[in-house]
């Protein structure tokens, strides 16, 4: 396939329009009134989500130079939700802020250095910030209230994963599956996991099953 080449200005224009199309997109589930975006799937029923990084993925623009502008936001919320697992929306819609104001500054004349190194010095200071300011989360009621944002304010969910944090520990293993009925449940199960089959085939006593 042929590659399409621009330069400066219309590069510019392109890239932030991709990344412009993709934080409206995802912008509208941020805060505690955020709203739903449904998601067209190429099979079975769409989607209702108000995750940012779940959004973000489901975007892709004929353009292939915006696209690439939506690759980069997209890659914001992607490293957000491996080390956070939540704020992806918040990520996308500050890493959007930070290139517009950086691109209007280079398109007036600001060396595009200056401004990396300081949004740097300017990250590192409010990082600090942050820690000065961040509360540890120890006890259940504040665990739930965490979980109850997280899962759209869905203060059943929020319940539940309060329980299981208090049952399980900080180091427990906590999965989800889907259920048949119309109740949430918590099944707490004793041990310890394995993520591994057995070492001999001959340790297998009924291989029917």
């Amino acid at each position: 396939m042929a590659k399409k080449i621009l330069y400066q200005d219309n590069a510019r224009k392109a890239l932030e329009k991709g990344m412009e199309i993709m934080v409206e997109a995802v912008s509208v589930t941020l805060g505690p009134k955020g709203r739903n975006v449904v998601l067209e799937k190429s099979y079975g029923s769409p989607q209702i989500v108000n995750d940012g990084v779940t959004i973000a993925k489901e975007i892709k623009l004929p353009d292939h130079v915006q696209n690439t502008g939506v690759s980069l936001i997209r890659q914001a919320a992607s490293k957000t939700n491996d080390v956070a697992g939540d704020g992806t929306t918040t990520a996308t819609v500050l890493a959007y802020a930070m290139v517009k104001e950086g691109l209007k500054n280079v398109a007036a004349g600001a060396n595009p250095i200056s401004i990396k190194l300081g949004m740097e010095k300017a990250v590192q200071y409010l990082v600090t910030q942050i820690n000065e300011f961040a509360q540890s989360v120890e006890e259940v009621e504040s665990i739930q209230q965490v979980a109850t944002i997280s899962s759209g304010n869905d203060e059943i969910i929020g319940s539940l994963i309060a329980n299981a944090l208090s049952k399980v520990g900080k180091e427990g293993i906590i999965s989800l599956e889907e259920g048949k009925g119309i109740r949430t449940d918590l099944e707490i199960t004793e041990g310890m996991k394995l993520e591994k089959g057995f070492i001999s085939p001959y340790f297998i006593t009924h291989p029917e099953k």
